[in-house]
């Protein structure tokens, strides 16, 4: 699936659990243990939440550290450099600036372990990932890439899925988009809560609490979309704009909807939205 018919991905970012995700130049990605994060790395206790930030810019990308208390790593060539916390920041002051070849980049667990996010930059020339040694890698071209992964079980990705519906099914997209209230009721039947159903209809509060999760989740898809450089700089986001690009770049697909009606998949849902807040 391509990252665009226009752009070509600076970074390609792999992560411990094989995600590929490719980086346009002026967009960035956020990585840690965090649910909300563009790449969630679960496995290591010792990342936090929220772990780092890696950007694409002109000539290549970097990558600095967004926690108040654990280091970030990154290895080149065999060797590592510590990447200091935030210390009180609000944004990182500097960081690792990648031109070429390949990084390794996580906690010193995650890099002693043989688990680290691998970033490699992409030759512009090729349109390919470049090797360390400077030769073009020929199997593993930019076209293979997403732009942004939603993962399948998260809330983020139900949500994502029923805003897009009507458009999946509707290829001349003249349908109405749905509203944040409805897609909370959408969600409600699909993670087979039948029983708030009643009450969602009947009760504002509840109605209103429900809503609210979505609208959050709405906000994380426009921020996003921003984040990776997915729309012009000062497009406004409206909810065509944003449901255009997850459709476009592949990132929720007609295939998606075929999630709708699986029980084991609908159950996970009904465990992420139901058995935590």
């Amino acid at each position: 699936m391509g990252v665009s018919g226009r752009q070509t991905a600076t970074a390609r970012v792999t992560a411990p659990s094989g995600q590929v995700v490719g980086i346009l130049e002026g967009g960035r990605l956020e990585f840690g243990r965090g649910a909300d994060m563009d790449v969630v790395i679960s496995a290591d206790r010792a990342l936090s939440r929220r772990a780092g930030i890696i950007a694409a810019v002109a000539g290549g990308a970097w990558v600095a550290n967004l926690s108040g208390t654990h280091a970030l790593y990154v290895e080149c060539e065999g060797h590592q450099v510590r990447l200091p916390p935030l210390e009180g920041r609000r944004e990182p002051s500097g960081g690792w600036f990648m031109r070429s070849g390949t990084t390794l980049i996580g906690s010193r667990a995650m890099l002693d372990e043989g688990q680290p996010l691998r970033v490699e930059i992409m030759s512009r020339r090729a349109g390919r990932a470049e090797s360390g040694n400077g030769a073009v890698n020929g199997a593993d071209d930019d076209s293979t890439l997403r732009p942004l992964y939603l993962d399948p079980k998260t809330k983020l990705f139900l949500v994502a899925l029923l805003w897009c519906r009507p458009w999946l099914l509707d290829p001349s997209r003249t349908t109405s988009l749905p509203r944040t209230p409805e897609i909370a009721r959408a969600a409600l039947a699909v993670t087979d809560a039948h029983h708030e159903l009643d009450r969602f209809d009947r009760d504002p509060a509840f109605r209103e609490r429900v809503a609210a999760r979505v609208g959050e989740h709405l906000r994380v898809l426009r921020r996003k979309i921003t984040s990776r450089g997915l729309a012009r700089p000062g497009t406004r986001l409206s909810d065509e704009v944003v449901v255009s690009t997850l459709i476009d770049h592949a990132i929720i697909t007609a295939a998606d909807l075929a999630r709708l009606d699986d029980p084991s998949w609908c159950s996970r849902q009904e465990d992420l939205w139901w058995d935590r807040p």
